[in-house]
């Protein structure tokens, strides 16, 4: 078969003076460096709007959930003033929750475009532009910091120490190896704590230990899961990712669920708000199929670089969470 070449000229960056280069044609689709690349076309209003809906990520308003557990176990579920208000909370959260993430869309925008799927993050890919992403969070906050204070003066500093918590991970702690995977599972047990103070509460702490160690292993499961699908690119996208490995994040993955599955079985029977015939051991399985599901789907399947999106796509991951939230509210309020 005779191959045909085709001559393209190009300029020699620092000596300005062109130069010839062959290609075969048909066997070489990727443009050279020097190659421009095709300017990106103005999006419409329709999707920009789809961009700005997307850069909220409302997805991830499912983490916010965590702040309902304060009303449901301290047995308060039947107070409708405090459920009515923990609602208020988890919403103001949530637009908290969606300030950072613009802020941090905006940090990470050039990292991104090396990510298969977070290239696409509206930000990234041109849809949005960081000046428009900044003043969606500003309008945010401008919302969400006064709300929190008019609810509760000390769910206000939670809000607050949670919003400080997420740009000390986009600046710093995001690139500190293990400190990372900490700071997510922190952001996690503030939502817990959130719950509590709007409603002036106390929660067991065995609940903040498990939430704890529950975020810790989801964390671990998504650096694991950028590693495998980014290969030997993980450290182009975020630096951090080269000090992992897959086998030291599948020892840390075991340790971590098995702490789980621990800490939460003694919780189940020595809480002292649950009731004193540990019912409440029933939801044990429950707990331990999620983990065990949620372990098959990351090796198996290879999905786990983000958990709101497992949650949406796997209904039996979905009915398990269903199936625990039920199970724990029959217990707590009709097993007594």
């Amino acid at each position: 078969m005779q191959l045909k070449y085709r001559v393209i000229f190009r300029y020699d960056g620092a000596v300005g003076t062109p130069c010839r280069s062959r290609r075969r044609e048909g066997f070489m689709d990727v443009p050279s460096s020097v190659e421009r690349a095709a300017p990106v076309a103005t999006p419409s209003w329709t999707q920009w709007l789809r961009g700005v809906v997307r850069l909220l990520r409302p997805r991830q308003w499912t983490k916010n959930a965590l702040l309902l557990i304060g009303v449901v176990f301290s047995l308060n579920i039947g107070t409708t003033w405090m459920v009515v208000k923990v609602l208020l909370a988890t919403l103001v959260f949530s637009l908290s929750a969606s300030a950072c993430y613009c802020v941090n869309d905006v940090l990470d925008r050039h990292r991104d475009k090396q990510h298969p799927r977070k290239r696409s993050r509206p930000v990234a890919a041109g849809v949005v532009s960081p000046a428009q992403a900044l003043l969606l969070a500003a309008v945010l906050l401008s919302l969400a910091l006064p709300a929190s204070y008019l609810l509760e003066p000390t769910f206000a500093l939670v809000v607050a120490a949670y919003l400080a918590l997420t740009v000390a991970y986009s600046l710093v702690l995001k690139e500190v190896v293990l400190l990372d995977v900490f700071a997510v599972a922190a952001g996690f047990v503030l939502r817990a704590v959130a719950g509590a103070v709007v409603i002036q509460v106390p929660i067991s702490p065995w609940l903040y230990v498990c939430t704890v160690l529950g975020a810790l292993f989801l964390a671990l499961v998504k650096r694991r899961q950028e590693l495998v699908v980014l290969e030997g690119r993980a450290g182009e996208h975020r630096r951090i990712l080269d000090a992992y490995g897959v086998e030291l994040l599948d020892q840390l993955i075991t340790i971590v669920a098995a702490a789980t599955a621990m800490a939460y079985s003694l919780y189940t029977f020595s809480a002292e708000n649950l009731p004193d015939n540990h019912l409440m051991m029933l939801t044990i399985p429950v707990v331990l199929y999620g983990l065990f599901r949620y372990l098959w789907l990351a090796r198996q399947r290879g999905v786990g670089g983000a958990p709101e999106d497992v949650l949406w796509q796997d209904r039996p991951l979905a009915l398990t969470v269903l199936a625990w939230g039920a199970l724990s509210v029959g217990i707590l309020y009709l097993g007594r």
